[in-house]
C-alpha cells in the first residue's frame, strides 16, 4: 500500500514549535485583565493544546505523537542554549547583561517541571482525543476538544506545579495556583472550539484524510520518523 504524504502537516509542526516556544520565552510577563493576572504563557500556551487536537483529529495519534517529541526537543534545546548564553561574558560596554538574564536564564527545576509537564499533558490529550474519537464514530468534535483538554490540562497544570513548586510553597497554594490555572485554559479550550472546528473542516477537505487510531499502537516511545499513514489506515469521509 502506498504511504498517504500530508500537504499541510509539517507547516503545522513548526507553528506547533514556534508557538511553543514563544510560549517559553515569553512567560516572565505578567499582565493584569481586569482583577485576574495572568502570565504571557498563559496566553499563547494552550494553543499548543489546540494543535494537538488538530494534529490526533486529522492526522491520527502517530503523526501528533511525531509532534509532540519534536516540540519536547525543541524547549530542552532552548532551555540548554539560553543557559549558555546568559553564563557567556557580556562583552565591555553591553549593559543589558541583567534584562538578558530576566529572559534566558531559565531556571533548571521549572525546565524539568514544563518539560516534564508538557509531555504528560500532550500525550494525555491526545490519547483522549483518540480514543473518543473512535468511541463516538467520529461525531460529536466538540467533546473530543473539550474532553481530551479537560485530561491533557489537568494532568500538564497538575505536574508543572507540583514539581515547580512542591516543598516551596504550601500545598493550599499550590492547589490555589493548579485550579486557577486550570480552569482558564479549560475556559479557553471551549472558547476556541469554534476555530478548532473550522481548521479541521478545512484540513480534512484539502487533505483527504480523516484517520481513526481503531488499532493505533498508543506506546508515546514508539518512532515514527514520517508523518505519513498507509492507505488501509485512513479514512475518508
Amino acid at each position: 500500500m502506498r504511504p498517504h504524504r500530508y500537504r499541510y502537516y509539517d507547516l503545522l509542526v513548526h507553528v506547533f514549535v514556534v508557538v511553543l516556544l514563544i510560549s517559553n520565552l515569553v512567560g516572565q510577563k505578567i499582565t493584569a485583565i481586569g482583577p485576574f493576572r495572568i502570565s504571557g504563557a498563559q496566553l499563547f500556551f494552550p494553543l499548543t493544546y489546540i494543535f494537538g487536537d488538530v494534529f490526533t483529529e486529522v492526522y491520527g495519534y502517530g503523526a501528533s505523537r511525531r509532534a509532540i517529541w519534536i516540540g519536547f526537543f525543541a524547549s530542552g534545546l532552548l532551555a540548554v542554549m539560553g543557559l549558555f548564553s546568559v553564563w557567556l561574558p557580556p562583552a565591555p560596554g553591553w549593559h543589558n547583561q541583567a534584562a538578558f538574564a530576566v529572559v534566558f536564564q531559565f531556571v533548571p527545576r521549572l525546565v524539568a517541571a514544563s518539560l516534564a509537564a508538557f509531555w504528560c499533558g500532550e500525550f494525555a490529550n491526545s490519547y483522549v482525543m483518540a480514543r473518543m474519537k473512535v468511541l463516538t464514530r467520529g461525531r460529536y468534535l466538540w467533546t473530543r476538544t473539550v474532553g481530551s483538554t479537560i485530561v491533557g490540562q489537568g494532568v500538564d497544570t497538575c505536574v508543572v506545579m507540583v514539581l515547580a513548586f512542591g516543598g516551596t510553597l504550601t500545598p493550599g497554594l499550590i492547589a490555589n495556583l493548579i485550579l486557577s490555572g486550570y480552569l482558564g485554559k479549560v475556559l479557553y479550550e471551549v472558547l476556541a472550539t469554534p476555530l478548532t472546528y473550522a481548521v479541521v473542516n478545512f484540513l480534512k477537505r484539502r487533505e483527504g484524510v480523516d484517520v481513526f487510531d481503531a488499532q493505533t499502537s498508543f506506546n508515546p516511545f514508539r518512532a515514527d520518523l514520517e508523518p505519513e499513514l498507509a492507505a488501509g489506515q485512513v479514512g475518508l469521509e
